[in-house]
C-alpha cells in the first residue's frame, strides 16, 4: 500500500549510517568485519557516510562536496568523460 509516508529511517544524510548499521547488525557484522570500505557519492548530503569509510570518493561532486573532498585530500573523479 502506498501512502506517501516514509517507512523507517530515510536513507538520507545521517540516515544512511543508521541504515548501514542496521544492515550490519542484522548480519552480526561491523565495519571492522571488512578489510576496507569505499563509498562513492556526488552529493554533500552523503558527507556523514563518506567520513565513515576508509576510502571516500567524490564523483562529479556538487560544489560543497568538492570543496570538502579537496580540503580532506579525498579522491575526486569524473565519469562524464
Amino acid at each position: 500500500r502506498f501512502t506517501g509516508r516514509v517507512s523507517g529511517v530515510p536513507s538520507f544524510q545521517q540516515g544512511k549510517i543508521t541504515r548501514l548499521q542496521q544492515w550490519l547488525d542484522e548480519r552480526g557484522l561491523s565495519m571492522d568485519s571488512y578489510g576496507q570500505s569505499f563509498f562513492y557519492s556526488d552529493s554533500h548530503n552523503d558527507l556523514p557516510l563518506l567520513k565513515l569509510v576508509d576510502h571516500p570518493v567524490a564523483v562529479d561532486p556538487d560544489d560543497t562536496l568538492r570543496a570538502h573532498a579537496e580540503q580532506q585530500g579525498w579522491r575526486v573523479i569524473s565519469l562524464r568523460d
